[in-house]
């Protein structure tokens, strides 16, 4: 004969009792993996951007667009648009004669310019003995 009622129906609590505790465990690393996949997104982000450049529109009707490093804090108060690659970076080249490059960020060190000889340098660009 079978196992009787009260020993079954034991049985049956301690399973369900195991079986919320995996359920427990199973969604705490779920959430943690979600949070590890948000963390890995935001550092490709800031990485595409720290390797991007943008172009932002002139600030005066007399001013000139001027090119950021994709990381640069101005970038969003001067209206910037999309992230560039190099390619995007030669063609706005070409396509703005009149570009100039942003102060703060320096993007002509990751592009390979040198600073242009007639600009006399700004107190801080002075280097000290």
């Amino acid at each position: 004969m079978g196992m009787p009622i009260a020993d079954r129906l034991e049985k049956k609590r301690t399973l369900l009792e195991w079986l919320r505790y995996q359920a427990a465990v199973t969604e705490r690393e779920i959430h943690e993996l979600e949070a590890q996949d948000a963390e890995e997104k935001r550092r490709r982000e800031v990485a595409r951007r720290e390797q991007a450049w943008v172009v932002s529109a002139p600030q005066t009707l007399e001013g000139h667009s001027m090119l950021h490093r994709g990381n640069c804090g101005l970038r969003a108060r001067c209206g910037a648009g999309e992230l560039l690659d190099l390619d995007g970076v030669m063609g706005a080249v070409e396509e703005y004669t009149d570009l100039e490059m942003c102060d703060v960020c320096a993007p002509r060190g990751s592009l390979g310019i040198d600073k242009p000889a007639d600009r006399p340098a700004r107190p801080a660009e002075v280097e000290f003995p």
